[in-house]
């Protein structure tokens, strides 16, 4: 019964039904006569998964949810068939078909983002056992295994390194721009990368407890308790279908016209209602999509308008998410700013690290000199060592410097703890065991960032900004862009405990972000931003909303389109009551039958339509 209702509830179906039901109205009208009315092919078709829908919820619902609009339409359609109306029976079963489908489009979700998630999952790892090395699958890893992780490959568990030191991306886990640095004792966690040198590691949580694993149980957790917007048509339905059946029977009664009777059932069918939602919705879709946003749901266009906090990331949604030089200090007179990034540059030339690639990067752009470097060695987590144009040269951090025999005088040090609370990275430059300067990086921030915190506060929106980057990088960009309420240095799963937290003191939460370790916290807000031109993938469909054009000042646009649509509802809504009322009284008095009734209710659904259609070119400025 389910797949043959689904079949005739389908759009080719629904169109089909449409058709006939204009036959029935059309033919008798110009003189062609057929031995059965068309509009019994629209009763079937639309008929069929309204009356099966109205029984399931009967039987199914709890409480009073088991009255529901279907069930007055049924009702409706019924009555019409046994006074021998087809035209106004197919029309009521229609008008619910068509606003069901229409509802259907716009709130159905694509679900590729969780098995994304999954596939990111390492299936293998390298285990080390009396000093022999296997490759087992992961799902084999025991707690305490020692493991071995070469550059380049993913880490299988969550673990402590014990031996080597190497530079993590774990940008899945907290969205940091750059690899982490890390070292015997450090802990590392399951689907981030080594990115290069080869380190062992002691499995400390392995299978379901990893942090992967548990960030996919956390985005599939939050879609579960997601539970899709009730039908306005539906909430009404609970005192619309009591009242319209008093109001039938008493017609019925008092005037000894069963007619009279049938047309308050047609007429009091909540047709505008059902079509006042999906309409508007699917209007404000269409504005929103001709501005690069794309909207998955009518519940998020709902919800973000209700938001009283924006929850931002930092990483490639405030920023670009792109490592740029942004300062060059020299210590040296005799070195100026062109010749330092000329000498960086050419001693990184053969480095894989993002930090190097800037560097070389930035001197490409800029013209400068790169000369060819030789003997180049790199140590993971610290630095590289190369002889440029027969000289030493060494770019590292402090104690990669120092373990080479170069002093680091106060006047460094401070410059370099300046560098830090401004949220830069840092490399030293050392030339001969003499340190001559420091090149600095940091993301860049999007111009458009401030202005957009400031429009939303005018809004009455607060903005906060939830970051796995360190406490410094953190405040320093929250003061460029004006936030106030900062949470640094988060994982995934304290992310959402953020959020969660800001909904426990009674805020409706907007969450905007880009990676994957957004997934978590932007399926657990009432709605989720994403990046969506350079954002992940799983992050995308994992967020109610994506910005296609990575165009954060939209956010402001959203809500003023959110808030519109909610008021195009509720205009269309009681525009709808208002005609219904008409409808009923005149269908008393006895000026309606049920085909004209039909006709003058469905008017109501065109007004409707208007209506809702008139959002799809509103500016929104």
């Amino acid at each position: 019964m389910k797949k043959i209702n689904d079949f005739l509830a389908g759009m080719p179906m629904t169109i089909a039904g449409g058709v006939f039901l204009v036959l029935s109205f059309v033919l008798p009208r110009v003189g062609v006569t057929l031995p059965v009315d068309p509009a019994w092919v629209t009763v079937v078709i639309s008929g069929v998964p309204l009356l099966y829908l109205a029984l399931r919820r009967v039987v199914y619902n709890p409480g009073i949810s088991k009255i529901s609009s279907a069930l007055l339409i049924t009702v409706a359609m019924i009555a019409a068939i046994i006074i021998g109306d087809l035209f106004a029976a197919g029309e009521v079963a229609f008008i619910m078909a068509l606003g069901a489908l229409l509802e259907d489009m716009t709130t159905n979700r694509a679900k590729k983002g969780l098995k994304k998630l999954i596939s990111l999952a390492p299936t293998k790892g390298r285990r080390i056992r009396d000093g022999k090395e296997e490759t087992i699958p992961a799902e084999e890893i025991k707690k305490d295994d020692v493991l071995r992780i070469l550059p380049g490959e993913t880490i299988p568990v969550d673990g402590i390194i014990i031996s080597g030191e190497t530079s993590v991306d774990q940008s899945i886990m907290t969205g940091e721009s750059l690899p982490v640095d890390k070292s015997v004792g450090d802990e590392v966690f399951c689907g981030t990368i080594n990115r290069f040198g080869a380190i062992d590691i002691r499995a400390t949580k392995v299978g379901e407890d990893s942090s992967l694993q548990k960030l996919i149980r956390m985005v599939q957790e939050a879609e579960d308790k997601k539970a899709p917007m009730a039908r306005i048509a539906d909430k009404c339905a609970s005192w619309l279908v009591p009242v319209a059946m008093i109001i039938a029977v008493v017609a019925g009664i008092v005037t000894k016209d069963v007619v009279r009777a049938v047309t308050v059932l047609v007429v009091f069918c909540p047709c505008a209602l059902v079509l006042a939602t999906p309409t508007a919705i699917m209007a404000a879709i269409g504005q929103a999509t001709k501005h690069g946003v794309i909207i998955k749901s009518g519940e998020a266009l709902e919800k973000m308008g209700k938001a009283d906090t924006i929850a931002f990331d930092k990483t490639g949604t405030l920023t670009y998410g792109k490592l740029e030089v942004s300062d060059l200090l020299s210590f040296d007179r005799g070195i100026d700013e062109s010749t330092l990034l000329s000498l960086a540059a050419s001693a990184e030339t053969k480095s894989e690290h993002p930090l190097g690639k800037a560097i070389v990067s930035c001197a490409k752009e800029k013209g400068v000199e790169i000369i060819g470097s030789d003997s180049f060695k790199m140590t993971a987590g610290k630095g590289i060592y190369a002889e440029v144009a027969g000289k030493e040269l060494l770019c590292g951090n402090e104690a990669f410097l120092t373990e080479n025999g170069v002093g680091i005088s106060g006047e460094i040090t401070a410059k370099l703890g300046e560098l830090r609370g401004q949220g830069k990275a840092s490399l030293l430059i050392a030339r001969e065991k003499t340190c001559i300067g420091i090149v600095a990086l940091s993301d860049v921030l999007r111009p458009e960032a401030a202005e957009m915190v400031a429009r939303l506060n005018r809004m009455n929106a607060s903005a906060v900004l939830l970051t796995g980057d360190n406490r410094m990088t953190a405040h320093h960009f929250a003061a460029q862009v004006g936030i106030s309420q900062i949470r640094a240095q988060l994982l995934p799963a304290q992310k959402v405990e953020s959020i969660r937290a800001l909904q426990k003191d009674g805020r409706t939460v907007c969450m905007i972000g880009d990676g994957v370790n957004d997934a978590p916290a932007l399926k657990t807000a009432d709605v989720g931003v994403a990046m969506g031109s350079m954002g992940s993938d799983i992050a995308v469909e994992a967020a109610d909303i994506a910005l296609m054009s990575d165009d954060i000042s939209k956010v402001p646009y959203l809500k003023r389109l959110s808030n519109a649509t909610v008021k195009t509802i509720k205009l269309s809504i009681t525009l709808s009551m208002c005609i219904n009322f008409l409808a009923v009284t005149l269908s008393v008095l006895g000026v309606l039958n049920p085909t004209t009734g039909a006709l003058v209710h469905n008017a109501g659904s065109c007004f409707v339509v208007l209506i809702a259609a008139l959002l799809y070119d509103r500016k929104f400025d």
